[in-house]
């Protein structure tokens, strides 16, 4: 029996999730080139930025509360979220970092909790469901990364993560480290050029449209090949550029980024979780506080204020 293991350490989850998904609506694959022609792309030799700037974010869930709303009661969270920025110019330097908190909720009863370490102002979420209450987080999150991102210029913008609501960063690529989604399954010569990449080499773009438009590729990065999808990641780029203009910044990106990939023996995440992400990643998280100090404050205050906490888990 022949087999391979996965390069992620279990309790990551896996790089291409349980299972991918077929993408509800087809891509574009013949953007750069016809699907029939398909093959890995060698980037072509060109000037490499001179700055680049890896922007992240992190979050965590500090309480579940329960909120007196009229005669019932409505679910909100308490969240702390962090969004940072590390430019290499030739060293890595953390140029921002800053931390938010906030209580998430629909309940139009809501204020602002305030705590002996910190506090939670309000921020509005679509809904009370839990994926509701997580995606207004979500939203809070990467606005701060959007602004912390803009206010620093460099030569290309790595954002860990989708470039969905942060298409209008200047010289922004979305770089996206787990697969929940085939894009390519529609074509069995295409999905097979993903398995057949050298590290540092692409597939050929193709175009997705669903809330937004973009341009995306596929790059495996160096590192040990147990299986077709080892080492690969997905790039986006705003469709708002000529494909030529999206040509030269995948090609960019495939000479670069390669450069600063991990490896096993320092990250569980390796290759993937890129060196100055995973150091900012760290940074972010322990500027995020003590999550039990910060739940003693909130049962301290809900118990002031009379906000009942919900049952943790």
């Amino acid at each position: 029996m022949r087999f391979s293991v996965e390069a992620w350490a279990p309790e990551y989850g896996s790089s291409t999730g349980t299972e991918m998904t077929e993408s509800s609506i087809p891509a574009d694959l013949s953007v750069e080139r016809p699907v029939a022609t398909w093959s890995p792309v060698v980037p072509t030799t060109g000037k490499d930025p001179r700055t680049i700037l890896f922007t992240d974010g992190v979050r965590r869930v500090d309480a579940r509360v329960w909120i007196q709303d009229g005669i019932g009661s409505r679910p909100g969270i308490c969240a702390s979220y962090a969004a940072g920025a590390v430019l290499c110019d030739g060293k890595a330097k953390v140029v921002a970092c800053e931390v938010q908190r906030g209580l998430f909720t629909a309940a139009s009863t809501a204020s602002a909790i305030v705590c002996k370490h910190a506090s939670y102002p309000v921020r509005s979420a679509p809904g009370d469901t839990p994926e509701q209450l997580a995606l207004g987080l979500q939203q809070r999150m990467g606005e701060l990364e959007v602004m912390l991102a803009s206010a620093h210029e460099a030569d290309l913008v790595v954002i860990d993560g989708p470039l969905s609501g942060r298409q209008d960063v200047p010289g922004a690529v979305g770089f996206v480290k787990t697969h929940h989604v085939s894009y390519l399954r529609e074509s069995p010569n295409a999905e097979a050029v993903v398995g057949q990449l050298a590290p540092g080499e692409r597939t050929p773009l193709f175009l997705t449209m669903t809330s937004w438009s973009r341009f995306s590729w596929y790059l495996r990065l160096p590192g040990a090949v147990g299986h077709p999808w080892a080492g690969i990641v997905r790039c986006e780029a705003s469709a708002d550029h000529e494909v030529s203009e999206v040509v030269a910044i995948a090609d960019r990106v495939c000479r670069v980024l390669p450069r600063y990939a991990s490896v096993a023996h320092k990250d569980p995440r390796a290759p993937q979780n890129l060196y100055p992400i995973a150091g900012l990643e760290n940074r972010l998280r322990g500027r995020l506080g003590d999550a039990e100090l910060l739940m003693r404050g909130l049962r301290v205050s809900a118990h002031a204020a009379e906000v009942r906490p919900g049952p943790t888990t």
